[in-house]
């Protein structure tokens, strides 16, 4: 008798068993393939795939999906306004402003009310590259501590600058002044004369600095003829820079003027005697620019003379006037660079023969040439070439 468990199976068993197999394994692969992930931690993999990243696996709570949906609903809506009626949004006030500065203290303009401050003692010039922490100009947060008093907590980002060389002759900076419109170029025709290469000075050191430069020139009344003042001026006014013509005693431009410092924030500069108190005061009656102490009130001493001073003008407008400075604006130019700044002379400067000229004392230079021909003011080209020389 032979052995059962050798016994050949019939076919038709054999068939049923292998289907039942088969039906098994899909039952098994459709399990695998219903069952869901596990939601990893909430990481977007926009930019890349998840191999990419270790994975700390955390299992959602009930309802997780529900809750994070409504979250992300309500984030998704528009805030609904306290003033429905209101066409524009609201907007914070503009920040303090610093109008005058002293040695450890200043005064701040807070929406019209100036209150005298002191500065934190964490608000260091250290590591700044500037002698200076404050500067007029600044917009600062304030604490109000009563009585016309207040303290500087800090110093809010600045959207331009300018400085001067420490006088001590340390590589470091003196603040001018801060958040400026326009720089107003004021010189005198006469009285004294025109200084055509400190005001280029002050053209680098707008154009250096994104402020935009106008140019002023005062007591026309003195010269012997109109036409001559014009042509001396032509080239500034062929490459875009407003020129103002006054006579603060005639009272020729104060009008143009007047339109031009409405609601800016502008800094005067200019040699001393040209005009500038006279000029604005005519624009402004009873404006007075002056560089004074800043008193400490209450019977607590007065302090050193401000560098800068920083009043109110007209509606909403304010003037900064400052001491009297030709290097501001120039320190860290390089030689090289100083091309950029004279685009009538670097309009020529590209025909030269040679590439490295410096338009001096070269052969072939046409910019030299330019200025033989009358093609480029000789009064601009001296002033390059000066400006060159000191920078070297």
């Amino acid at each position: 008798m032979s052995n059962p468990k050798y016994q050949k199976k019939n076919p038709i068993e054999l068939k049923r068993e292998e289907r039942q197999k088969n039906k098994a394994k899909k039952q098994q692969r459709r399990v695998k393939q219903e069952r869901k992930p596990r939601r990893r931690d909430w990481i977007d993999y926009a930019d890349g795939g998840e191999d990419e990243i270790e994975h700390f696996e955390r299992i959602m709570p009930a309802n997780e999906n529900d809750r994070r949906r409504e979250v992300e609903d309500l984030m998704k809506r528009e805030p609904e306004s306290e003033h429905p009626d209101d066409a524009m949004p609201l907007v914070d006030m503009p920040h303090p402003r610093v109008v005058e500065v002293s040695s450890g203290m200043c005064r701040v303009d807070v929406e019209g009310d100036v209150l005298l401050c002191t500065v934190r003692g964490s608000l260091k010039a250290e590591e700044t590259g500037y002698t200076n922490v404050l500067t007029v100009g600044d917009h600062v947060i304030v604490t109000d501590k009563g009585d016309d008093t207040g303290l500087v907590e800090e110093v809010l980002p600045r959207r331009n600058i300018i400085a001067r060389p420490d006088p001590s002759g340390m590589p470091v900076q003196q603040l001018i002044a801060a958040n400026l419109d326009q720089l107003l170029i004021v010189a005198a025709w006469r009285n004294p004369q025109i200084w055509f290469e400190l005001v280029d000075r002050y053209l680098i050191t707008a154009e250096r600095n994104h402020i935009k430069p106008i140019i002023c020139v005062n007591k026309v009344d003195l010269a012997d003829d109109e036409n001559e003042v014009n042509d001396a001026l032509k080239p500034y006014r062929d490459m875009g820079y407003d020129v103002v013509l006054t006579s603060a005693a005639t009272g020729a431009g104060i009008k143009t003027l007047r339109l031009h410092l409405h609601n800016k924030v502008s800094v005067v500069a200019g040699l001393s005697g040209v005009g500038k108190s006279s000029l604005l005061s005519a624009v402004q009656p009873g404006f007075q620019l002056k560089t004074g102490d800043v008193n400490e009130e209450r019977g607590q001493g007065r302090h050193t003379t401000t560098q800068s001073s920083m009043m109110p003008f007209g509606s909403g407008g304010y003037v900064v006037d400052t001491p009297g400075i030709r290097e501001f604006g120039l320190a860290g130019l390089q030689p090289n660079d100083l091309l950029a700044y004279y685009p009538d002379v670097l309009a020529f400067a590209m025909r030269c023969k040679f590439t490295d000229c410096t338009h001096t004392h070269e052969p072939d230079c046409a910019v030299r040439a330019a200025v033989g021909t009358g093609a480029l003011s000789a009064t601009r080209y001296h002033s390059y070439t000066n400006i060159l020389a000191s920078l070297e």
